[in-house]
């Protein structure tokens, strides 16, 4: 054979196994394999912030449904705030029925001052 003629052969076959490499470093199970040892590699991390992320998410539950109780106990307060005045109007009552059954006791009058006691 000629040099030219063996050349254009010595291509071809160099082409042809250049192709064969491609297709085997390109071929569908070796992307199966690099993308299982990716998963492999990457899995514990992507375990660890999941985790994290259900404990931090526990938390802001806890916290918000603390939040709600106090803003509830509060707004119950605030509606309570009738019943304080009326509780304080009847003990400002009760004083004076006390003051006056004392004044009675003493035998004075409830409008005239009790006489100073002498210690």
């Amino acid at each position: 054979m000629e040099e030219p003629e063996m050349q254009l052969k010595g291509k071809k076959v160099t082409d042809k196994f250049t192709e064969s490499v491609y297709v085997l470093a390109n071929e569908p199970s070796v992307a199966l394999y690099r993308l299982q040892e990716h998963v492999r590699r990457s899995l514990p991390e992507l375990a660890q912030h999941k985790a994290d992320m259900q404990r931090w998410e526990e938390q802001s539950q806890g916290a918000i449904y603390t939040v709600e109780y106090a803003c509830s106990a509060v707004k119950n307060l605030v509606d309570s705030s009738v019943y304080f005045r009326s509780v304080e109007g009847l003990l400002k009552q009760a004083i004076s029925i006390r003051d006056h059954m004392n004044a009675t006791a003493q035998g004075h009058s409830p409008e005239e001052p009790p006489p100073p006691s002498s210690a």
